[in-house]
């Protein structure tokens, strides 16, 4: 890997680190370049724009995100343990990748929701994306014989994401030490109403 390949990554790991706490919205140039003592022409070399810098950083935490999620994720048997790890691996994330304000793709979408532009619509693609593999792990349990055919693989993945918005609420926002639990008991829930008898 090239040196400037390397500071390109270390720009971006920063720039995911400072979008979980101030959103995609409080990514810029000058921000970042202070956060890693770097100048604002250095910045430029490899963003010539606060949008840019912004869809770059949504696209290497969708990298990362696919190498400690579900990259690891798919490689487990089809069926229940596939859906399971998917759920287990999304908890563990904002660690496995630092991200002191929790999931960037949160934050991004709370402030992003209304605001048309290529930003918002790139962070729409990737939820639409983890969305649908978590259906498509479904479809594979059901044909696993681990789910009952009655599930429905995008209300599934709809009430894992519903589960795990409320776990970053209940961890980031409300500080519930018991976040993790209660979030891993709604998930066994799930599972127990989806398996066949």
């Amino acid at each position: 890997m090239s040196k400037g390949q390397q500071t390109r990554e270390a720009i971006l790991d920063q720039a995911v680190q400072l979008g979980s706490q101030l959103g995609v919205e409080g990514l810029s140039i000058g921000r970042l370049a202070g956060a890693l003592d770097l100048s604002k022409s250095g910045l430029y070399a490899h963003f010539d724009s606060k949008e840019a810098l912004q869809l770059e950083t949504l696209n290497w935490a969708a990298e990362r995100f696919a190498d400690v999620v579900v990259r690891p994720a798919l490689a487990e048997p089809r069926g229940e343990p596939r859906v399971r790890a998917l759920f287990e691996r999304w908890l563990r994330w904002p660690q496995a990748v630092p991200q002191p304000g929790g999931c960037i793709f949160i934050a991004a979408a709370a402030e992003l929701d209304d605001r048309p532009g290529p930003v918002r619509d790139r962070l729409a693609e990737l939820q639409r994306q983890w969305l649908g593999t978590i259906a498509a792990a479904v479809r594979r349990a059901k044909a696993e014989g681990h789910f009952r055919r009655a599930v429905d693989p995008d209300q599934f993945a709809f009430e894992v994401d519903g589960i795990t918005l409320a776990f970053h609420h209940a961890s980031r926002l409300v500080r519930d030490s018991s976040a993790t639990a209660r979030a891993r008991a709604a998930f066994e829930r799930l599972l127990s109403a989806s398996r066949p008898g």
